[in-house]
């Protein structure tokens, strides 16, 4: 049984590795370092007053980011009531009766869709969300953390006229190869952590290590493996002087996993702790596609938070139900094939080789049950995942992460504000003002 422990900041995190698995090398991933603020509204406002000496001055400063609150609240009132009475209209559960009560023609309708993408679109990047790209995904997906089946997306289920509108009418760069059905808003880097003793797990990396030799040896290793693009190589890399020049503008952060276990007795039978990448805060855009008996005009809209990089695939909609690996249907296959040479060659075999044909008979049953039981101990997982994601991962969705992402913007936007205000002299603004006013405006 797994003992889960997360922590969300992974400075913290970078301070314990001497605890974790020992690894034969360190797999960091390079990201860029983003314009979120993660520190909460109060907390910032309160130690800047506690840094100001004088009472009243700190009294005044207190006012002034009230001020500044108040102000940014009814700057962005008007646009956060357009847009929660754009989402009455396409909400899923109650857009429908609504849409019917205006009748509204179709050039109105599609008219409303993209006024409510364009003003949601506006709210997600000044909450500071960023569209994942393609590369940023495949990195991600390029480990296994605790979801070790194939997780896709059935596309015949999803719309693709909304977005592929929105987007032709609001062109973007880098955007995913999948942005026409749904699209993925992220922000925000974290670290969680699981330990166990991964039994299973470990018989199956050590399976894949044996594999991998075996390619090597007999030179099919470029056949099966697959190319890694220059732009996965460096963000996947080995960091040795993070530090340099180069690299200030990024972030790091170490991806532990079992493949990179150092191969020990020790290891093998004692409790090993991994260590994943997580997007702090994942939000999913997609509509349903349309039926022959129904005009699919709901937008749904999901909230999930603390979602591992690598497991990311919980958080796509319309998943379809995993099966098997290639792997296993290779297996599958080469066991089968195996068992059938073993039974002919029985048939022609002196009685005296009968036991040794039952003894190989016997060694690829057990392997097909191995391999059908990894199978459904990998379901069992991945749906025990999918309900700690509904239950304890998933923030909101609809109105409610709409409401999430209003309360966003205004604590971005005061916590920047107060921290110019506070680099100014605080005598100087608390005597007037209007002076940081005035430069709010012209901001």
């Amino acid at each position: 049984m797994e003992e889960k422990k997360e922590e969300h900041d992974p400075i913290v995190q970078m301070n314990k590795q001497k605890k974790l698995a020992t690894t034969t090398k360190k797999e960091v991933i390079r990201l860029e370092k983003e314009s979120v603020i993660p520190i909460l509204k109060p907390k910032l406002i309160m130690t800047l007053a506690n840094l100001i000496e004088q009472s009243n001055d700190r009294a005044e400063f207190l006012k002034l980011c009230k001020r500044v609150e108040y102000t940014i609240r009814a700057w962005y009132l008007l646009q956060f009531e357009d847009l929660m009475q754009l989402y009455s209209l396409f909400d899923p559960v109650s857009g429908e009766q609504k849409l019917k009560q205006q009748h509204l023609t179709l050039e109105e309708i599609q008219t409303l869709e993209q006024n409510f993408l364009s003003y949601l679109f506006q709210v997600m990047s000044k909450s500071n969300f960023k569209i994942a790209t393609d590369e940023e995904i495949d990195i991600a997906l390029s480990g296994q953390y605790l979801s070790n089946l194939p997780i896709k997306v059935d596309e015949s289920k999803l719309d693709k006229q909304l977005l592929s509108s929105y987007f032709a009418n609001h062109p973007h760069d880098n955007l995913p190869e999948f942005s026409n059905k749904y699209v993925i808003f992220r922000r925000g880097i974290g670290i969680d952590q699981t330990t166990g003793y991964f039994f299973m797990e470990k018989i199956d990396m050590l399976i894949a290590r044996i594999w991998a030799y075996l390619l090597r040896v007999t030179r099919l290793e470029k056949l099966f493996s697959r190319k890694s693009t220059k732009k996965q190589r460096r963000a996947l890399t080995e960091i040795d002087d993070t530090d340099s020049e180069e690299n200030k503008d990024n972030f790091f952060v170490e991806r532990i996993r079992l493949e990179n276990m150092e191969l020990s007795v020790k290891n093998l039978l004692s409790k090993t702790t991994i260590q994943e990448p997580t997007f702090d805060r994942i939000i999913v855009v997609y509509r349903r596609a349309s039926t022959k008996a129904k005009v699919e005009r709901g937008v749904y809209v999901k909230h999930f938070k603390n979602i591992p990089m690598a497991d990311m695939e919980i958080v796509l909609p319309e998943k379809r139900n995993p099966g098997l690996t290639p792997m296993d249907w290779v297996t599958f296959l080469v066991s089968a094939i195996v068992g059938l040479v073993a039974v002919v060659s029985s048939l022609e075999s002196p009685t005296d080789d009968l036991w040794v044909m039952l003894a190989v008979l016997s060694t690829v049953v057990g392997y097909c049950a191995k391999t059908y039981f990894t199978y459904q101990q990998n379901l069992a997982a991945y749906q025990n995942l999918i309900t700690q994601s509904m239950y304890d991962k998933q923030l909101d969705s609809g109105r409610g992460t709409l409401l999430h992402l209003c309360d966003d913007v205004i604590q971005q936007e005061v916590i920047f504000l107060c921290a110019i205000d506070y680099s100014f002299d605080v005598q100087v603004v608390c005597d007037g003002s209007l002076s940081f006013f005035s430069y709010y405006w012209v901001r």
